[in-house]
């Protein structure tokens, strides 16, 4: 269950960001596994100088249709796990028009103990995994 954040600088169409944000989500479902209702995405646009992103040190130029993506998950996958999903990530983007250069992704793991689903509960830990039941009235 990736959490995703994906930056983008302002001026793309809603169809455009949710063209993004699929193909992301392609990407995920394809070299993780996961439900694909295990879709949680926050898409923000940035307004012009509210998004920086140079090419550190590597010697290619980002345009303004950086794509930038974080995605919040457990510990676990190994490296070339990771790098297949960066490389489908990116296939899946230059299929709606972004180029390689403007995909950057930052991918930061974290333990069970880290997410709530709801109702106040860790259910990675505790395994409560339906919805608890109400308290009678």
């Amino acid at each position: 269950m990736p959490l995703i954040r994906i930056d983008v600088n302002a001026g793309r169409t809603p169809e455009e960001l949710q063209a993004i944000s699929r193909g992301v989500h392609g990407a995920v479902l394809a070299e993780y596994g996961i439900p694909p209702r295990d879709y949680f995405h926050i898409l923000t646009e940035h307004p012009a100088g509210q998004l920086v992103a140079q090419d550190a040190g590597l010697g290619f130029e980002r345009s303004g249709g950086v794509v930038m993506i974080q995605i919040f998950t457990q510990e676990g996958r190994s490296q070339e796990a990771k790098a297949a999903l960066f490389a489908a990530i990116a296939e899946g983007l230059a299929a709606v028009g972004v180029a390689g250069e403007d995909v950057f992704i930052g991918y930061v793991e974290n333990t069970a103990g880290d997410w709530s689903f709801g109702f106040g509960r860790a259910q990675y830990v505790t395994g409560e995994l339906a919805v608890p039941a109400r308290a009678a009235a």
